[in-house]
């Protein structure tokens, strides 16, 4: 795909996501890694559904700008994400409500945010770590995202929202997508003591996709 296929694909998603209520304002950032070490970043206080081609921040290998206007300042974020998972292309950052909401949630297992509810949440998003808060563009998150090792696909930002790495854009959208829905069932769910998959279910995931999930010989998730 050409530079101009990726930038106009930003876009597309971008627009996407916005036009239905997935990140409002001009919060949430994406990123595309190039064949050559470098990405395509959103720019810094742009809406994701009024995102200009031309304006997305060309970075080189060392994060440098090239063209375009100033990338995001979650900048720590994404290089983080890209250096401890080997197959990352793209990353999806968004402030959607209910994974938003979910972090702040008393009960919530840093290690696995959500139980195995559904297959395809287990398929796309794999499970889900919950880092500490950090203002937004703090470089400390970085470390935090470093100490996960690249076990996780998915990641929450406590009290600012999800993180998502995948092997292309359209990859992760949609597994941004299936944590934010899976977010709004255990909400709905919460209390009345919902049947989640069993550890035989998830077991007949991971073998039939090949599924490769934390922790999940020791919790079933």
């Amino acid at each position: 795909m050409t530079d101009a296929k990726f930038r106009e694909e930003i876009c597309r998603f971008g627009r996407s996501l916005f036009e239905r209520g997935l990140t409002p304002g001009s919060s949430g950032n994406i990123s595309l890694r190039l064949d050559d070490g470098g990405w395509l970043v959103t720019p810094t206080n742009a809406s994701l559904g009024f995102l200009d081609p031309a304006r997305i921040a060309r970075l080189d290998a060392k994060g440098k700008l090239v063209s375009g206007d100033p990338p995001t300042k979650e900048i720590p974020l994404h290089t983080a994400l890209y250096e401890t998972r080997a197959g990352a292309r793209a990353i999806v950052h968004l402030h959607s409500t209910h994974a938003v909401a979910i972090t702040m949630l008393p009960e919530i297992d840093p290690k696995a945010v959500l139980p195995p509810m559904t297959p395809y949440y287990l398929m796309r998003a794999g499970q889900t770590a919950l880092v500490p808060y950090f203002r937004p563009g703090d470089p400390a998150v970085a470390d935090a995202i470093k100490g996960l090792a690249g076990r996780y696909s998915s990641v929450l930002l406590a009290n600012h929202g999800p993180v998502v790495a995948g092997e292309t854009l359209e990859a992760a959208v949609f597994a941004t997508e299936e944590l934010e829905e899976t977010a709004k069932l255990y909400l709905l769910l919460r209390g009345l003591n919902p049947r989640y998959l069993s550890p035989e279910q998830v077991s007949d995931l991971v073998r039939v996709f090949g599924l490769t999930l934390p922790k999940h010989d020791e919790h079933g998730h």
